[in-house]
């Protein structure tokens, strides 16, 4: 009888669910109508129907009549983006991601053997064991971690760390980044599907709610997202330094004696002119260039089973893990120690995440099980079969192991291979930081869209110009791959714990996985990488220390950035007027009305923002049509272009007022302003034709008609740009350390980061501009 009774509350619940869900979407098809006005109410943008939602409040969910709401409500949120996708173009996908997502991790060969015996000459048994390593590394964590697991925790197929924070955002208002905080009703109504009851979705509820109640977990999360984001940025800091380097290295097995510095001049040279090139787009780099990578493939492991058969088939007992603790039982410390060059055989393993949105899952999974992970593997174990023959040329490995003939074919295809690597690292560096910025965690930055057929494709020249100066000054100061590799170790495996920390969560809360799955997920995975970690963390003072350093200086300017940003925005909600304030101007807002629209930038959503009254105040008169408007960037890669814009008119129809809000996703490109004035004008013509049902349509058709005229006439004298010159400083009452990073740090990234009128890609000519004081 209990259980019956309990199935029965089940039942019930569900249908309470549904009932909710059915009427909930009911009033947010009324409330997308606009606001209406009467002789007894005068509702404008932010107005509730107070009345009706108290009685109605435990039938179905609470009505809040606010675009802040709407705003987030895309089509894009929803969960579930699967695509119909022939074999036929499956494979070509598959084939195309070999040239932009693999280059890093198949240039590892080049320099694994010589970082992970940089200080002791190996005998047969430990290349034996290290052997064993690398090949248990390659499957546990690029194989099954990241192609079967990892990528299923993308934003609507688009990977890297801002997606999976993206993602958790979109089931939990949990985002602090200012001005894409979600609603109650969306998130009910968009991002969590209907689902039956069950104890994993009252554990994730229970993760959830705890999650929404605090500030530290918001706090911690972005946090945790943007520490990610700055490690990777160091990884395209590292990887063309090491990759070129040690394909270039490749000269002394010619002559000898070439001294270190005419290879590290040489490197320096092919990475100015890389840089150099940035400017022309990477368009078609992956299509161009991924033959290239398909026969550096079938170089290396074809090479590799060529140096099995040729020195010693015996390193296949290396595929038996019991090996692995031979080579700890040996010299642990000296093993363990050699754990921070063996991590270097998955450097370009979040490459497979980060590069998802330009391919597919699919794709990304046979591109790397068909052709990557067996020729790794093959590379690997003929150098192995090599070096237990010739255990004194594992300084060169690489270069040593490949036969005379070969020599310069595999020499010419090593060095294309290596630049395509940091090609790749480069591209995605640039889109992390046009993701950043969007989402109000970077200073605004040149963005050129160099493809008009792929969003993501962008070059940024400020940051062009910071990667190769890092990347020259870090080549000519390190002069060793052993000492970058040092290095590289650390942003690596750095990425792959951020990554696991959120997926976690993702399982938790997201799939609703269960508890062991959880857990042993955590203790094979976490356990190994926090492994790998205290290894390369062991070599700080040996190189380890650049992509902290690095690390923390981005994060710096990024906490210092949103923090600012954050703390604006607070300030603008406070002091926004009132709608009574409105509402007494009378029609004519107490001034002069002039023909034209006026379009008046803000970056709230709701609510009349205070630089309005301070024009009021300073102009003598106001545009006869005025538009609020205000740029929002969702946490999502991309929204549709027919959702773009969302309408809603403010206070009295007499006052020719209106809020439009211009929605983006952290990888959508913004359009110019011509494109956005004609959009905004039929789709202000739209919102004024279906204000109101179709029943009113005949009565109502004059009216809007003429409204319609009114607005093309207006129209035709001209559209200006209202912007606020903000200058922002701290309170008179804040603490020293506040002062310094506001007053100085903040004001020192403003003025010499991109204007936001040149970002919003305003012309000077139909700019208006008027100063105003932001104390936070």
């Amino acid at each position: 009888m209990a259980m019956e009774g309990e199935e029965q509350g089940r039942c019930d619940t569900v249908l309470n669910v549904v009932e909710m869900m059915m009427k909930g979407n009911e009033e947010l098809n009324v409330a997308a109508g606009g606001v209406e006005t009467s002789d007894k109410e005068i509702v404008d943008d932010d107005g509730r129907r107070e009345a009706q939602n108290q009685t109605k409040h435990q039938k179905r969910f609470v009505r809040l009549d606010s675009l802040d709401q709407e705003a987030s409500n895309v089509s894009g949120l929803a969960t579930k983006t699967t695509k119909a996708v022939s074999i036929a173009a499956v494979m070509k996908l598959a084939f195309q991601s070999i040239g932009v997502v693999y280059g890093d991790i198949g240039t590892s060969p080049l320099y694994v053997f010589a970082s992970t015996f940089a200080d002791r000459n190996p005998t047969s048994n430990h290349i034996i064991g290290a052997l064993s390593l690398i090949i248990y590394s390659l499957t546990l964590f690029p194989l099954i971690k990241y192609v079967f697991i990892v990528l299923r925790a993308n934003d609507n197929g688009d990977g890297g760390t801002f997606a999976m924070y993206s993602l958790i955002c979109r089931h939990s208002k949990v985002s602090a980044i200012p001005n894409s905080q979600q609603g109650e009703d969306e998130m009910n109504l968009s991002a969590y599907q209907l689902q039956i009851p069950t104890k994993h979705l009252k554990r994730a509820e229970k993760i959830k709610a705890a999650l929404e109640r605090s500030p530290f977990a918001k706090t911690a999360l972005l946090t945790i997202a943007l520490l990610g984001t700055c490690m990777v940025i160091g990884d395209g800091i590292l990887t063309p330094c090491i990759s070129v380097l040690s394909a270039v290295d490749g000269l002394k097995k010619i002559d000898s004696n070439l001294k270190t510095d005419v290879v590290v001049m040489i490197s320096i040279a092919i990475l100015v002119v890389l840089f150099s090139i940035q400017r022309f787009g990477t368009d078609k780099v992956g299509y161009t260039f991924a033959p290239a990578i398909m026969v550096w493939y079938m170089f290396i492991g074809g090479v590799g089973i060529f140096n099995l058969i040729r020195h010693d088939s015996s390193v296949l007992r290396a595929f038996n893990p019991v090996y692995i603790f031979k080579y700890f039982n040996g010299e642990p410390k000296q093993a363990w120690l050699s754990l921070g060059g063996i991590v270097l055989c998955m450097t370009g393993t979040e490459a497979m995440f980060a590069d998802l949105g330009h391919f597919s899952v699919r794709s990304i999974q046979i591109a790397f099980t068909g052709l990557v992970y067996p020729c790794l593997l093959c590379a690997y174990v003929g150098q192995a079969a090599y070096l237990t023959k010739f255990p004194h040329d594992v300084s060169d490995a690489f270069y040593k192991s490949t036969p005379d003939p070969l020599y310069w074919p595999m020499f010419a295809v090593a060095v294309i291979a290596s630049i395509i690597a940091s090609q790749a690292m480069i591209s995605a560096t640039f889109s992390i930081v046009k993701q950043s910025m969007a989402l109000g965690c970077f200073p605004r930055v040149r963005v050129m869209h160099t493809s008009h057929k792929h969003e993501g494709q962008v070059y940024i020249p400020e940051i062009n110009f910071f990667l190769m100066f890092a990347c020259t000054l870090v080549t000519a100061s390190f002069k060793e791959t052993t000492k970058i590799g040092n290095a590289y170790g650390i942003a690596v495996m750095a990425v792959m714990l951020v990554t696991t920390s959120l997926l976690v969560l993702i399982m938790l809360m997201i799939w609703q996985t269960s508890l062991f799955l959880v857990a042993l997920f955590i203790l094979i995975f976490g356990s190994f990488e926090l492994l790998y970690f205290s290894s390369v963390l062991y070599k700080f003072n040996k190189g380890g220390y650049l992509p902290l350093t690095f690390a923390a200086a981005i994060f710096f300017v990024m906490y210092v950035w949103h923090y600012v940003q954050v703390k604006r925005h607070a300030f603008e909600v406070e002091q926004k007027v009132s709608t009574e304030y409105l509402i007494s101007l009378g029609s004519g807002l107490g001034i002069t009305r002039v023909p034209g629209v006026g379009l008046l930038y803000t970056e709230l959503t709701k609510g009349i923002p205070a630089i309005f009254s301070h024009f009021l105040t300073n102009l003598p008169a106001i545009h006869s049509v005025l538009v609020f408007v205000s740029v929002k960037y969702l946490p999502v890669n991309t929204v549709p272009a027919n959702e773009r814009l969302l309408l809603r008119r403010v206070g009295p129809k007499g006052y020719k007022m209106y809020r439009c809000i211009a929605r983006y996703g952290y990888k959508d490109r913004r359009i110019g302003n011509e494109e956005f004035e004609n959009l905004l004008m039929e789709s202000l013509k739209a919102f004024i034709r279906e204000e109101k049902g179709e029943d009113d349509i005949a009565m109502m058709a004059p009216e809007w008609e003429e409204e319609i005229q009114f607005l093309e006439t207006s129209r035709s004298h001209g559209v200006v740009y209202m912007l606020g010159h903000s200058e922002v400083r701290a309170s008179v009452d804040s603490c020293l350390v506040k002062k310094l990073v506001v007053d100085y740090v903040y004001d020192f990234l403003r003025r010499n980061s991109r204007q936001g009128f040149v970002d919003l890609q305003i012309p000077n000519k139909n700019l208006l501009q008027v100063g105003m004081n932001y104390y936070i």
